[in-house]
């Protein structure tokens, strides 16, 4: 692992990695993994990657998690790229297939990361606000791991996330709002029931998991990147 330390992407400030962090206690922004490039340079090669499993875990040399730990993984990542030819057939388009995910969204990479350090760093009940697939990936995750899931939804999520939520084990709480109101009430309740707060960007490893998308359309166009990414959100 090179992993350095947590540095707020507002301010600046400098966080201990080795302890279980939300945001800024500066400024509470949300806070970035720093990790030593130069050295992790010298593990991932491209010869290296050919050898190692199909799985967003390849690319471990740059992310968080001490070598000596099992992360907490389900097979997520190494989704296909495929060729959109009836879509657009006069270009060159291609699809990243994150529905093959092990819970269907790309929800999974961040989840996988993300309750990997949390279990790591002493956590025990990790609680997100969620509409959807970021609840059923922390579901899986955290049954996958032994931790408790508390999960926050509107009252008019789909039934499916739900139940899916639920079946996986986890504590949904389903509330008469956005999922702001979700987040709020979880912000609200989490100190007093020793909650982790997973939510997205109050903590900073999910999109540590998410970016190993960059580094697999990478490996799969062989190292010449695309001349546009198209890239939805908002989820």
């Amino acid at each position: 692992m090179f992993l350095k330390h947590l540095e707020c992407s507002a301010c600046g400030l400098h966080h201990e990695w080795s302890r279980l962090q939300n945001v800024c206690l500066s400024c509470q922004k949300p806070l970035f993994a720093i990790v030593d490039l130069a050295a992790a340079s010298r593990t991932l090669t491209r010869e290296a990657l050919a050898t190692r499993e199909k799985s967003l875990w390849r690319y471990r040399a740059v992310l968080p998690l001490p070598d000596n730990v099992e992360p907490i993984s389900l097979g997520e990542g190494g989704t296909p790229l495929l060729r959109a030819r009836k879509f657009a057939a006069d270009l060159d388009v291609w699809i990243k297939d994150e529905s093959l995910n092990p819970t269907q969204s790309f929800k999974a990479r961040g989840m996988s990361v993300a309750v990997s350090m949390a279990k790591y760093l002493g956590a025990t009940k990790l609680a997100a606000p969620s509409a959807g697939n970021a609840g059923g990936a922390l579901a899986a995750y955290a049954a996958r791991a032994g931790l408790e899931a508390h999960i926050f939804m509107p009252s008019d999520t789909p039934r499916a996330n739900v139940i899916e939520c639920r079946e996986l084990g986890a504590h949904v709480t389903l509330i008469d709002g956005l999922i702001t109101d979700c987040g709020a009430e979880i912000a609200r309740r989490k100190a007093k029931d020793g909650w982790f707060d997973m939510s997205t960007l109050k903590e900073p490893y999910r999109v540590e998991g998410k970016k190993t998308l960059g580094y697999e359309l990478a490996e799969q166009c062989e190292w010449q990147l695309p001349d546009v990414i198209l890239y939805p959100t908002g989820g």
